[in-house]
């Protein structure tokens, strides 16, 4: 299951917003109950979504955070000071051919 804020940005796509503060649009609240975090102040123009709303972006959520974990991960290898050296040794086919390996490695869904 994804997490909350990820459901909520995904929410908020759906409905217009393209990005969301978690410091002042929208704060979650975990009382540490067992009960899970919460949406504990909505300041959005969209309205609050109820939590079957938002498991409703559970799929499209969980393929947001599994693609943001490939791109750290491409990220970490494709080092840009690699990239530089790699053109300037081997010429830029080779780096687009070192990319194109690292996008396989770690494919987005």
């Amino acid at each position: 299951m994804a997490n909350l804020s990820t459901k909520i940005v995904e929410y908020c796509k759906s409905n217009g917003v393209n990005s969301v503060d978690f410091m002042t649009q929208v704060q979650l609240q975990d009382n540490s109950d067992g009960a899970g975090a919460f949406i504990a102040q909505w300041n959005l123009d969209i309205p609050q979504p109820s939590m079957s709303d938002l498991d409703a972006f559970d799929a499209a959520a969980e393929t947001a955070e599994y693609n943001a974990s490939q791109i750290s991960k491409r990220v970490a290898e494709y080092k840009a000071e690699n990239q530089i050296e790699n053109i300037i040794e081997k010429g830029l086919e080779a780096e687009k051919s070192r990319v194109d390996a690292i996008k396989a490695k770690y494919p987005k869904k």
